[in-house]
Parts: structure tokens; sequence; C-alpha cells
């Protein structure tokens, strides 16, 4: 929710540049910010990190969760929490860049396939190796939404973006 809250998400982007005075600062976001504002059921648990409501393992699961939460759907109004946050951080930052963060297509496709955090992916790397088209589609449509979370993110005044991969 943190991530959502304009305020909340630019407070703790400037927190450390305040107590360290680091020449940059990095938009504090969740990697799965991107599939919550399509409304993918994802909760954040604590001690576990991002928990989904279901794993997307199989052709159909893929295909219902691309035509249920199309990429599309991260239109300006439904990403408004995001660049309002980018907006109030650039502005309190003054001459400082804001560097955008998003999870890279591998890491949202394999906590969808894994359903949670996972240190060896084993179903993501099954599905990968056993349906290659599946993986593709998944992977695709999670690159769509990263390219469109983080586009917003520079076109509301960040100065450079980065991926975080697993």
């Amino acid at each position: 929710d943190a991530c959502l809250t304009p305020e909340l998400a630019s407070e703790i982007t400037l927190q450390p540049v305040r107590r360290h005075g680091v020449d940059a600062a990095i938009f504090f976001s969740d990697i799965v910010i991107p599939l919550r504002l399509v409304g993918v059921d994802v909760d954040i648990q604590p001690g576990v990190g991002p928990v989904m409501g279901s794993a997307v393992r199989t052709a159909a699961d893929v295909a219902r969760l691309r035509a249920e939460h199309p990429a599309e759907s991260l239109t300006p109004d439904v990403l408004a929490p995001v660049t309002d946050a980018v907006r109030l951080t650039t502005a309190a930052l003054g001459s400082t860049p804001l560097i955008g963060f998003a999870g890279a297509p591998f890491t949202l496709a394999a906590y969808l396939v894994e359903g949670r955090p996972s240190r060896d992916h084993l179903a993501a790397r099954t599905l990968m190796h056993a349906d290659p088209g599946t993986w593709e589609a998944l992977t695709r449509w999670a690159a769509d939404l990263t390219g469109a979370f983080l586009r917003a993110q520079v076109l509301a005044g960040t100065s450079a973006a980065q991926l975080f991969d697993s």
C-alpha cells in the first residue's frame, strides 16, 4: 500500500538521500506493483514476500491471465499513484537524480508461476523447458507490464531506470 500512496512512496525514497547523502535516489516500489495495478491477486506477506492468489502454470492459465489482466489496462489513470510519487520525489530532490525501478519480466513471470518467492525457481524453470511457448507468452505479457510501468516513471521525471531480476 505504501508503494501506491504517493506521499509515502516519495518519503521512503527520500530518506536514504537525507540520511546518507547518496548521489542518487532509487524510487521506492515493489516488483509486483505492476501486477497489482492490473488486478492480479497478489499479497505481500510479512516474512514471506509476494504471494499470488493462484499460481500460473499452464497455457490456459496464461491465456486467462492475459485476457483478464491486459497490459493495456496500465493506463495513465491506473499509473497515477506511481507518476504522482515520482513527481513529488523529483521536486523534493532538486538536482539529485531519481532512478526508476521495476521487476524484470523473468522475475514477474517466476513469481506468477511459483506463486511465491522461490530460491530455485523449479516450477518456472520446468515451465520454461516443458512449454516454451507458454513461457514466452507469459514473459512477453510481463515485459509489456514492466515497460509500461518504467515508461510512466521516466515520463514523470526519473533520470534513469533499473530492472531488478532474480
